[in-house]
């Protein structure tokens, strides 16, 4: 049985404003940019994994939520309480310089931890955490 990852989300309040940071700043590549019954999905993915997409949604992709859940889902995703994503990557202090010179909210510059990586942290425009491991062995 082969189980591979497809996908994985990340809740964002302004599309706008993450396509630029994952497009622009991350080199990512968009894939797919969908409205849907006022909401809207889009897909990015680093181009070296063209099986794998980072869906960038709404905070609360279901109507029937009510305006306090909408509210909390908000504050949550404001305190980057909602989601993260890790990425790999051949050159942490590169990353680091590249996001940091964009104006990534920096949470961890890069360190080399007990575990075998050099990693750093970063917000996304939304609060998301992203973490930057590159593999020390």
């Amino acid at each position: 049985m082969d189980i591979r990852l497809s996908q994985c989300f990340i809740a964002v309040d302004d599309h706008d404003e993450a396509i630029v940071f994952y497009r622009d700043v991350l080199g990512l590549e968009v894939r797919d940019d969908v409205g849907f019954e006022g909401m809207r999905w889009v897909t990015v993915g680093p181009p070296s994994q063209p099986d794998v997409d980072i869906v960038l949604e709404p905070p609360v992709a279901d109507p029937n939520v009510s305006p306090a859940d909408r509210r909390t889902m908000a504050e949550l995703m404001a305190k980057g309480l909602l989601r993260g994503v890790i990425f790999a990557t051949d050159d942490c202090d590169a990353v680091f310089e590249r996001v940091s010179a964009a104006g990534g909210e920096v949470l961890q510059e890069p360190m080399d931890q007990p575990y075998g990586v050099r990693d750093c942290a970063f917000r996304d425009p939304a609060g998301n955490l992203l973490r930057f491991t590159q593999s020390l062995g």
